[in-house]
């Protein structure tokens, strides 16, 4: 079963990680998943790629142009500047939020769940990251893994661009699923 009539959003800034935002993408278009780009500004954003700037990518709509009950799912590419702006914005706080509020798949990889801590929303989850942020998680009460992908009631997590394989495999999986009704904001 593809992912036709299946939308998703993918939360992004400048400094995301280039591999991580495109290879779902292809991986979600592939699967005819209608994907868009939302991000806190208009225009382009900007990747990030080998400690230098990298390909941009146009962004669909910003956070203020849309609602979370328009999507099945979230996807969250990491690299460092990218969820580092994201977790201090509140409208991206509330559009993230939302996503566990209605149960529905979001995915985070490598440092992305940055904006999973700040929304709230890790307590008592398992989950996995970029190593260097394992006590941040920990400390916001998930139980972190070491694992190439980790998939909790339909919030799926890696920790690294070695890991998009079976990361992206498992979004396709859980948004094939669909809602989820331990996928919950604990706040």
């Amino acid at each position: 079963m593809r992912l036709t009539e299946k939308k998703v959003a993918i939360l992004a800034t400048d400094g995301f990680e280039q591999k991580e935002l495109f290879s779902p993408l292809k991986t979600l278009k592939g699967e005819n998943a209608e994907v868009h780009i939302i991000s806190d500004k208009k225009g382009e954003i900007k990747g990030w790629m080998n400690g230098d700037w990298g390909k941009s990518i146009v962004v669909n709509y910003t956070l203020n142009e849309v609602n979370a009950e328009e999507y099945h799912a979230l996807m969250l590419p990491g690299g460092l500047m990218n969820p580092d702006t994201l977790r201090m914005n509140e409208d991206a706080m509330t559009f993230v939020r939302s996503f566990f509020e209605q149960g529905k798949p979001v995915a985070a990889i490598c440092h992305a769940p940055w904006l999973l801590i700040n929304a709230g929303v890790v307590e008592g989850r398992k989950m996995t990251s970029y190593p260097s942020i394992r006590k941040d998680l920990e400390n916001a009460g998930a139980i972190w893994m070491d694992e190439e992908v980790v998939v909790d009631s339909g919030l799926v997590t890696s920790r690294h661009p070695g890991d998009l394989p079976a990361f992206n495999t498992k979004l396709v999986e859980e948004i094939r699923e669909g809602v989820h009704e331990k996928q919950a904001a604990y706040v």
